[in-house]
């Protein structure tokens, strides 16, 4: 008789949540009621108590609540001190000024709504102890699906979201050195370099992501930083500027004229242009885009994280890109096929190197986006879900008709993504990995 011995190396996969998360966030405009419908269907499915013997665990940690510290990393005073004062999220919108909702973004598709600023602490505080955990090496994995608000700039709401909690966790992660990794070859010099981590950041949402491009966009030799510290001693240390960079953004989204955000940022990269930046990289998708068409540009994502060698991996995971959503721009699966959203992400988690943190963002039908959480949850657990999975009875049980199944199976929507097309993309990609190769190896 055969005894399977249980994987007791690997770390459980850190989940983040708490019942008075799910509460705050399901406030959103936008996506009312949406994070106590997730964080129900995943717990229903039974991946918050799976036995550890038999795959990895989920470990579920209570967010602590972001600082105003925390947030002024990022943000300029003059705007939290409008979207933490709770007096102007309660307040009736005729008493307050039209002029300063307006010159902070908090109106149109992102209006002031009781409760606001707890939002702002308990999303941005979630995905922070979601980098926490990454960074103590409490796992290699985290996921954080109340994040992932990737418009928010550093004085102004929009496109739904109020708090840079991507840019924030970027931050974060930039901010604290990986272990030593290097010994100089002179011992009696007793010294050591420290390598400051590399952070990919790789957006999935349907919507490119402006303000997390636009934060980190810099295309002249600015953006050189200095990368290696040499300690000699005990307390003195020395700054080596090297030509090395910390951060490659990459998104993937739909770009048309007047489709939501319009930025330069959203096109395809063109390496003649005198503002070309290799580390701020889009793959602008035309309408109709399939899990055949992901599995045609992903050799690129492929090549970029290969040449960039991220220690961390940052993805954003909007579902607004999967078929059924009221978008009704891209008509991507969430599994089954080469290509489709749970093959991209069972990819990163299984064969990239470094650690990862899951991050949510767009999606607008409610229970397909609990679908898609729920079965990235199973592959980051390594027990990954069938999709033809009956959905559990439980509160949310009658949002999940007529199939009542967890699959998010493609429509019939027609795909403009023409081989051409593709093709060209892999083209200016071939001159971009050349540049961005240059830039790393300067």
């Amino acid at each position: 008789m055969t005894t399977t011995v249980p994987n007791q190396a690997k770390k459980p996969v850190v989940y983040i949540g708490s019942h008075e998360l799910a509460k705050i966030s399901s406030l959103l405009p936008s996506n009312k009621n949406r994070s106590m419908i997730v964080h129900s269907l995943i717990s229903s499915l039974g991946l918050m108590g799976l036995d550890a013997s038999q795959t990895r665990r989920l470990q579920v940690v209570t967010p602590r609540k972001a600082t105003y510290k925390d947030l002024a990393m990022y943000h300029t005073r003059d705007y939290l001190e409008v979207v933490l004062d709770a007096k102007n999220s309660d307040a009736n919108p005729e008493t307050r000024s039209l002029s300063v909702d307006a010159e902070f973004g908090l109106s149109d598709d992102c209006p002031m709504f009781e409760g606001l600023a707890d939002y702002v602490h308990i999303v941005a505080g979630a995905t922070l102890t979601a980098v926490t955990a990454l960074q103590q090496d409490l796992t290699d994995i985290a996921i954080c699906w109340d994040g992932g608000r990737h418009h928010a700039r550093k004085s102004q709401a929009s496109g739904f979201c109020y708090v840079a909690d991507c840019i924030l966790a970027i931050l974060a992660l930039k901010r604290i050195p990986v272990s030593p990794v290097v010994h100089r070859p002179d011992p009696q010099q007793s010294a050591f370099l420290l390598k400051k981590p590399r952070v990919m950041y790789l957006d999935l949402d349907l919507h490119f992501s402006d303000a997390v491009s636009e934060a980190f966009y810099s295309p002249t030799s600015s953006s050189l930083t200095p990368q290696i510290l040499v300690l000699y001693g005990l307390f003195r240390f020395l700054e080596i500027f090297v030509n090395q960079y910390t951060l490659q953004t990459l998104s993937i989204h739909h770009a048309s004229p007047g489709f939501f955000p319009v930025s330069e940022r959203s096109e395809l990269p063109d390496t003649h242009r005198p503002d070309f930046d290799p580390f701020t990289l889009s793959i602008p998708l035309r309408q109709g885009a399939s899990s055949a068409t992901y599995a045609k540009i992903w050799p690129i994502v492929e090549r970029v994280k290969d040449a960039f060698n991220p220690d961390y991996t940052v993805i954003q995971c909007g579902v607004d890109g999967l078929a059924g959503d009221p978008c009704s721009t891209f008509n991507w699966s969430l599994g089954g096929s080469e290509g489709s959203m749970g093959w991209c992400i069972q990819r990163i988690l299984t064969e990239w190197s470094g650690k990862k943190l899951l991050l949510g963002g767009g999606g607008y039908n409610s229970p397909n986006v609990a679908r898609a959480w729920a079965y990235l949850t199973s592959i980051a657990i390594e027990n990954s879900l069938n999709l033809e999975t009956e959905i559990p009875d439980h509160t949310g049980f009658p949002l999940y008709s007529p199939s009542f199944t967890l699959d998010v199976p493609a429509g019939n929507m027609s795909d403009h993504n023409t081989d051409e097309y593709l093709s060209s993309i892999r083209s200016n990609f071939d001159d971009i990995l050349i540049a961005l190769q240059t830039r790393l190896n300067t």
